[in-house]
């Protein structure tokens, strides 16, 4: 009898003692000092939703880890920072279309009169009803303005995104503080769904910015305790996948989100398909800090040419194959110049510590050298799938938009490595279960496919390696933009504590 051991995912990580977290969760020591700039996850994926098959969903989480129930001030966007999704359509690892998102917080400065004086309040409700765009509930509203620039992200020709009646700046619903302030958060959110029109793109495009349930899935708290798990020298079962906790089930993200007509993102004439595409944020090169602000917007002075500081493309990039000491240089850096990380992808260190780690159970790592099975994953897109006509070696994440989605229900977890094309690494959708996915593909599963190398040379390539934090499509909304309502910091029970 054939046996598969299962074995759970991020070994790796407790062995390098990085302040990482889930897919690109405080992944490099500099921006785990700066939540509101890191960015959490990307995905990129032909629109599943019915009727909407033409358009490609981007969506860009960020500021990691929050709590539900995170107040008083709860989880707003940096006005300092500047957000950015970038498309390259002609395979030469630079950007060709760049949407960059910027946001204001401004201050109503509400006030309650007590004892004859009119005295400002410290929250930022203020009472009221809060079940519309702008609703009079808020006390701090917070907006934000979409720039699409074509060419070189800060020398290209640049356009303001509006919406059919001309307006270019939108409303950021405020996060799910609870259900007796927000009753109905679902449908307060769902008001903030703008359809805009994209400059040098004939089809309306739909955006909504705004809270989200985490979307990943990964069991951290048991990968952290020196790796507290079984044995994997037993017999494979389909429940090992389902075994663990997902440590993010109670977390929220801030989710930048917009629907595009595939014939805008692709190149003029449409004669490739294949997009690549990843997200940023930069911040000022200068700050300095005001000593005695006097309002909500002066406690720093702000300056300089944009630096960025985030980075994300393909999952799990930064936390599990770039070294410690280039994590900060990863995040800073651009995909045309990844030449400067090739060595991470082709002699890869994740390998090698699950077979330390794992020798007792008879756990091998692969022996082709270099690992071009992983360039093709990570750096070049798969040929065949969603490799471009032409190609620059550069991490992205890449997608075929002439390939066709898959409805919610069909889709399989785990993409392309179990026949469906539509999902991971073609791109990359909620379902997608990339913790296994990547673990798999790492210990050589496209060997076992005769996909860049051959059986032989990945001993361990069959194993059916897992964290135990299952997901799919089953947790994940059918319509844009995809992800679930947040989750709601009030009310909660002792009983429902995890």
């Amino acid at each position: 009898m054939q046996r598969s051991l299962p074995v759970t995912l991020p070994f790796a990580l407790a062995l390098l003692s990085l302040p990482a977290q889930a897919s690109s969760h405080r992944e490099a020591p500099f921006i785990a000092g700066m939540p509101r700039a890191d960015a959490t996850d990307f995905y990129m994926f032909r629109s599943y939703e019915p009727g909407r098959e033409k358009f490609v969903t981007l969506v860009a989480n960020y500021l990691p880890l929050q709590d539900a129930y995170g107040g008083p001030n709860y989880f707003q966007l940096d006005p300092n920072a500047l957000y950015e999704i970038h498309v390259d359509n002609n395979g030469d690892a630079r950007e060709d279309i760049t949407f960059q998102f910027r946001f204001a917080n401004t201050s109503r400065n509400d006030a309650f009169v007590v004892g004859g004086k009119k005295v400002p309040i410290p929250l930022i409700i203020n009472g009221g009803a809060i079940n519309d765009v702008n609703p009079p509930g808020l006390n701090v509203r917070e907006t934000y303005s979409v720039t699409v620039v074509r060419g070189d992200r800060r020398t290209g020709t640049r356009d303001r995104v509006g919406n059919p009646s001309g307006a270019k700046v939108f409303d950021k619903p405020v996060d799910n503080i609870g259900n007796k302030a927000i009753p109905d958060y679902a449908g307060y959110a769902g008001r903030h769904v703008v359809d805009v029109t994209i400059p040098g793109c004939d089809t309306p495009a739909r955006m909504f910015v705004g809270q989200r349930k985490d979307p990943f899935a990964v069991n951290l708290g048991e990968t952290f305790d020196l790796v507290n798990y079984k044995s994997p020298a037993v017999e494979f079962d389909a429940n090992a996948e389902r075994s663990a906790r997902d440590d993010l089930a109670d977390k929220n993200v801030t989710t930048i989100a917009m629907e595009v007509a595939a014939s805008c993102l692709v190149a003029a004439g449409g004669a490739d398909p294949v997009i690549g595409a990843w997200t940023t944020a930069s911040l000022p090169q200068a700050r300095l800090i005001n000593p005695v602000p006097n309002n909500l917007n002066s406690t720093t002075k702000e300056g300089g040419a944009w630096t960025q500081v985030s980075r994300l493309g393909m999952p799990l990039v930064n936390e599990v194959v770039i070294g410690l000491k280039d994590k900060d240089r990863f995040n800073h850096s651009r995909p045309n110049g990844d030449t400067q990380f090739l060595d991470y992808v082709t002699n890869p260190t994740l390998p090698a510590l699950v077979e330390t780690l794992f020798a007792s159970a008879g756990v091998k790592a692969p022996t082709n050298f270099p690992r071009n099975d992983l360039v093709t994953v990570f750096l070049t897109g798969v040929p065949g799938l969603n490799q471009p006509v032409k190609v620059t070696p550069s991490e992205m994440l890449r997608l075929n938009t002439a390939i066709a989605p898959v409805p919610k229900g069909a889709q399989k977890r785990l993409g392309v490595i179990d026949g469906d094309n539509a999902g991971f690494p073609n791109g990359r959708r909620p379902g997608d279960d990339v913790v296994d996915i990547e673990l798999r593909v790492a210990m050589g599963k496209l060997c076992t496919l005769n996909l860049g190398c051959a059986p032989a040379q990945a001993p361990s390539g069959a194993i059916r390696f897992t964290d135990g934090a299952y997901l799919d499509d089953g947790a994940f909304d059918a319509a844009f933009p995809y992800l679930t309502t947040p989750i709601a910091g009030s009310p909660q029970s002792v009983a429902s504590r995890p």
